[in-house]
């Protein structure tokens, strides 16, 4: 099937992580402004199968080290292919281009980042049309109802921008078909596993006010895939009890999430970021973050350059936040989701929000309550945790109650029993003895040492690999 394609594919190379310095070329990414995948379904007469298009440079005419625009369209037709499966299909790029050895795909849509290593490269894989060809035979092989597909790539500059302003209005216009329903007007909610070839323990619970983290996959979206294609990585999740109505615990939820997770996880708060929040992947359309200084959270989106008012850049908070893991006071989150009435309902909804970018506050303007709106803080109000109290007082934002609430419960508790003030002893450097590690001869992955609960201090740490039999 990939004969002529000159690197191995298959799904033993998803998961692969390509950094910069081994990179040939980055596709997308947050250097570049403009860059999209849109599927598009359309009648079989304007299909043209296995026609593959590159509008602007190829591969192998970009610069080594550069990232460059790109969008790609893929256009499907079949007897049995229906509009409602747009997204779902649109969605698979992203599992097929990471099936190709040397490729990484992260993030969805308008987020897209693309990365080519210089190995993959250097053997032969100098032209987007071999992800083409990839890409139409995985669509037709993995989904029988696609009888005919064309893919079009775009590196061209302008063509991309006048493109992605094309296909945000096409998102849009998705997203807003599942706004209507409510969680508790349905008996099913459904999962996807897209992403656990990167977070392995990671399962996106998606419901009709709770979208999936990348925001490219709706509750419409997840039921469609899962009817199409029952084996694949939407399925459907029995709701079972609600156990919390305010945090959003269902036992059906729960149950799955144990599965899933490997037994990693077993409880699953749906609308708050405290206590057990929903595992992160790591294509998340924004982080939400606490900021225990004021006691309220932030949102930062993949896009914004620099640090945030904590100090952190969004990379540094999207490691600590993905990876499948349950991490309170940083959340993955949509922007669907920022529209949703159960918006970290158990949190405060949007009286506990108190920054965000300027260009997501635009974005979601009219799903901000209108006393809010000029209550919280953008880049352009605060730089600094200090910046952002001043800001919040002046502005009388809802969480500056919050702090007067508390203080009162800090000094009753002082008064019923005052501290004793005990001298302060020597500081002592803790060690932490760890084991020798062997690893057989010819062993692939990583290794990982978890410590929890110590400190570590160490002046040099040498892992080498052992003898075959030691």
């Amino acid at each position: 099937m990939f004969e002529d394609i000159p690197v191995g594919v298959g799904v033993v190379y998803e998961g692969e992580r390509i950094r910069r310095k081994f990179m040939q070329v980055e596709l997308g990414g947050s250097r570049i402004p403009y860059k999209f995948e849109l599927a598009s379904v359309k009648p079989l007469k304007q299909v043209k199968d296995g026609k593959i298009t590159i509008i602007g440079p190829d591969i192998k005419d970009m610069k080594e080290g550069s990232s460059n625009p790109i969008g790609i369209r893929v256009d499907v037709a079949g007897k049995k292919v229906t509009k409602d499966l747009e997204g779902v299909i649109e969605r698979r790029i992203h599992m097929f281009i990471n099936y190709i050895e040397g490729f990484m795909h992260l993030a969805q849509r308008y987020d897209v980042q693309i990365r080519l290593s210089k190995d993959s490269f250097k053997k032969g894989l100098k032209s987007l049309k071999y992800v083409g060809k990839v890409l139409e035979r995985l669509f037709k092989s993995d989904l029988p109802i696609v009888e005919k597909a064309q893919i079009t790539f775009i590196t061209d500059p302008k063509k991309v921008e006048k493109e992605y302003k094309k296909a945000l209005k096409v998102y849009e216009e998705r997203d807003v078909r599942a706004r209507g329903m409510n969680d508790e007007d349905i008996d099913e909610f459904y999962g996807c596993v897209l992403c656990q070839s990167f977070a392995p323990t990671h399962m996106c619970v998606i419901t009709p006010q709770r979208p999936s983290l990348c925001g490219s996959v709706s509750w419409f979206d997840a039921r469609a895939s899962a009817k199409v294609d029952p084996k694949g990585p939407n399925f459907l999740i029995e709701k079972g009890e609600l156990l919390d109505p305010v945090k959003g615990e269902y036992s059906g939820v729960n149950k799955t999430a144990a599965k899933k997770s490997m037994n990693e996880f077993n409880r699953v708060y749906l609308y708050s970021m405290f206590g057990y929040p929903h595992t992160s992947c790591g294509c998340f359309e924004a982080v939400a973050f606490y900021i225990p200084e004021v006691d309220g959270i932030g949102i930062v989106n993949r896009g914004f350059k620099g640090e945030t008012v904590n100090g952190l850049p969004f990379s540094t908070m999207a490691d600590q936040t993905g990876g499948g893991r349950q991490t309170e006071g940083f959340l993955g989150a949509s922007f669907g989701y920022m529209r949703s009435p159960r918006f970290f309902q158990a949190d405060g909804g949007w009286e506990r929000i108190v920054w965000m970018p300027s260009n997501v506050k635009d974005r979601v303007k009219d799903a901000i309550p209108k006393d809010l709106r000029d209550k919280i803080a953008t880049e352009a109000d605060a730089t600094t945790v200090e910046d952002l109290k001043t800001f919040l007082e002046k502005k009388g934002h809802p969480i500056v109650k919050r702090w007067a609430a508390k203080v009162p419960e800090v000094v009753a508790k002082v008064a019923e029993a005052p501290p004793k003030v005990e001298p302060t002893p020597k500081p002592v450097t803790p060690s932490v003895s760890v084991p020798t590690v062997s690893l057989p001869v010819g062993s692939i992955g990583r290794v990982k040492i978890v410590l929890k609960g110590v400190r570590i201090h160490a002046d040099k740490v040498i892992v080498k690999r052992g003898k075959e039999g030691s």
